[in-house]
C-alpha cells in the first residue's frame, strides 16, 4: 500500500515512490529474499511545483534529549536546515526542542542522532505541509574509501588502510573495481588498493612481524547503507550480500565525469 512504481527513460529501471526510506528498505528486503538482485539509488524526495516554484515536503520534529546533547543535536539540524520553532526546560536535566525540517534531511539522521546522543534520544516527525526549496544539503561530510580493483582482501591493507578512514569489508572479502569498501576520512572520495599484499623478503628481525591488530569492520545493514549514499553511488543488493558501490565503476570515467561537472559549476565571464 502506499507504493506507486513508475517507469523511467530506461527500460530497466523504475522510480518507486513510498513513505519514507523505511518503507522502501522493507520492500529492497522482501525482493533480496525472494531471490532478486538489484541496484537502489540515493533516496530522494518528492517535491512539486507551486507557481513556477519548486517546494519540498517538510517535517514537524519534536526532540527530547539531556541537557549534554542540546549542542550537538542543534549542530546537527543547522546542517540539514533545520530551523527551531520553540525549546523548554523544566529543570528536570531533559530538554524539549520542536524543528521544522525539510524531509530530505531527515535520511540518515535517526542513525546520527542515536550515535550523538548515546541512544537516550527521543525524537519524534510528521508531515507538515510544503515550503520552496531550501537549496543543497551536504548531511554526509565524509567521502569514500573505493577499490581500484578486483580480488580478496587481505590483512596487510586494511592495516595500512585502517588510518584513513573506517572501512566496511574484512580480510577475505571479495571486491571489485568501483566498489565501495570504507568511509574516508576526508571530504573527499580515495581510491586504494585493499587487495594488496605484503612482499616476502630474505631479511628478517625482530621488530619485522609485529602483531597486526585490525580495528572490526563496520558492517552496514540494508537501511544504513541506503542512507549512507550519495548521488554518484548505489547499493548493490543480492540474496547473499549488500555492497555500495559507485554508478561509474572505472576510476577514469568517473574523474572525467567530475572535471565535467566541476567545469560545468564554475562561473562563465
Amino acid at each position: 500500500m502506499s507504493i506507486r512504481v513508475e517507469p523511467t527513460e530506461r527500460p530497466d529501471a523504475w522510480e518507486v515512490q513510498g513513505r519514507g526510506e523505511l518503507q522502501l528498505a522493507v520492500l529492497v528486503e522482501t525482493m533480496r529474499r525472494e531471490g532478486f538482485e538489484l541496484l537502489v539509488g540515493q533516496p530522494r524526495v518528492v517535491t512539486r511545483e507551486v507557481d513556477g516554484v519548486v517546494h519540498e515536503p517538510m517535517e514537524h520534529m519534536s526532540i527530547d534529549v539531556p541537557e549534554d546533547y542540546v549542542g550537538a543535536v542543534t549542530q546537527m539540524l543547522a546542517l540539514r536546515k533545520g530551523r527551531m520553532e520553540q525549546m523548554s526546560n523544566h529543570g528536570t536535566g531533559w530538554v524539549r526542542m520542536d524543528y521544522r525540517v525539510p524531509a530530505r534531511g531527515l535520511i540518515g539522521f535517526r542513525t546520527e542522532f542515536l550515535t550523538e546522543t548515546r541512544g537516550t534520544g527521543i525524537a519524534h516527525s510528521v508531515s507538515d505541509g510544503m515550503e520552496p526549496w531550501h537549496g543543497e544539503l551536504r548531511t554526509r561530510p565524509n567521502g569514500a574509501l573505493v577499490a581500484d580493483r578486483q580480488g580478496s582482501v587481505t590483512s596487510y591493507s586494511c592495516f595500512q588502510l585502517q588510518e584513513r578512514g573506517t572501512l566496511f569489508v574484512a580480510p577475505g572479502d571479495e571486491v571489485y573495481s568501483g566498489m565501495v569498501v570504507g568511509e574516508n576520512a576526508r571530504a573527499d572520495d580515495l581510491d586504494v588498493n585493499i587487495v594488496r599484499e605484503k612482499h616476502l623478503t630474505n631479511v628478517r628481525s625482530s621488530t619485522a612481524d609485529e602483531l597486526e591488530r585490525l580495528v572490526p569492520a563496520r558492517r552496514l545493514s540494508l537501511d544504513q547503507a541506503m542512507e549512507w549514499l550519495r548521488e554518484d553511488e548505489c547499493v548493490e543488493v543480492t540474496p547473499k550480500a549488500v555492497r555500495i558501490r559507485k554508478w561509474m565503476l572505472d576510476p577514469n570515467e568517473r574523474q572525467k565525469a567530475a572535471r565535467r561537472a566541476k567545469a560545468g559549476a564554475a562561473p562563465t565571464k
